[in-house]
C-alpha cells in the first residue's frame, strides 16, 4: 500500500495536468451515465408524486360525495401517503448524489492537494491514510502459478481507483 501511495503522489508531482486531465475524463464518463440514470429516476418519482397527489384529491372528494366509504378510503390514503413518503424521501436522496456527482472535478483538486503533503512518504500513518484512501479491497490469494499472489486494489478519497499502471505506461512511451 505504501509503495502504491508513493507512485501515486509522486506521478501526481511529476504529471499534474496529465493526471488531471485523465482523472476528469474518468470521472466524466462514470459520473454523466450515474447522473443521467438518477435524473430518470427523479423524473419519474416526481411524476409519480404529482398522480399521487391527483389521487388523494379525487379519492377525497369520492368519499365526500358517498361514492367511496370511509374504510376504503382511510385504506386508500394510508398508502397513497406511505408511497408519497417513500417517493420524497428517494427524491432527496437522488438530488444529494446529484449535486455528489456534479462535484467531481472539485474532488479532483482536493485530492491533488492532499497528495502533495504526502509526496515523499516513507511511513504509512493512519492519519495519511485516512486522508487519502476511503477503502481498501484484497482479493483472495491466487496460487496458481506456484507462488501466492493476492491483489490488492486501493480507493482513493473522492476519486475511486486510479489507473496507476496505464498512467505509468503512458509515462514510459
Amino acid at each position: 500500500m505504501l509503495k502504491h501511495i508513493q507512485a501515486v503522489t509522486g506521478y501526481i508531482l511529476r504529471h499534474e495536468a496529465y493526471f488531471r486531465a485523465v482523472m476528469e475524463k474518468q470521472l466524466r464518463t462514470e459520473s454523466m451515465e450515474q447522473i443521467r440514470i438518477r435524473r430518470k429516476r427523479l423524473k419519474s418519482n416526481e411524476r409519480r408524486i404529482a398522480e399521487l397527489k391527483k389521487l388523494f384529491i379525487k379519492i377525497y372528494e369520492d368519499n365526500a360525495g358517498g361514492r367511496l366509504s370511509d374504510e376504503r378510503y382511510d385504506m386508500l390514503s394510508q398508502t397513497y401517503e406511505a408511497e408519497q413518503k417513500r417517493l420524497e424521501a428517494e427524491a432527496v436522496t437522488l438530488r444529494q448524489e446529484i449535486e455528489v456527482q456534479e462535484r467531481q472535478n472539485e474532488n479532483i483538486e482536493k485530492f491533488i492537494q492532499k497528495s502533495h503533503k504526502h509526496v515523499g512518504i516513507e511511513k504509512l500513518d493512519g492519519y495519511a491514510l485516512r486522508e487519502l484512501v476511503s477503502a481498501i479491497y484484497v482479493d483472495a490469494p491466487d496460487k496458481s502459478s506456484g507462488k501466492r499472489v493476492q491483489h490488492i486494489h486501493i480507493k482513493y478519497d473522492g476519486l475511486g481507483f486510479i489507473p496507476l499502471n496505464e498512467l505509468m505506461q503512458k509515462e514510459r512511451a
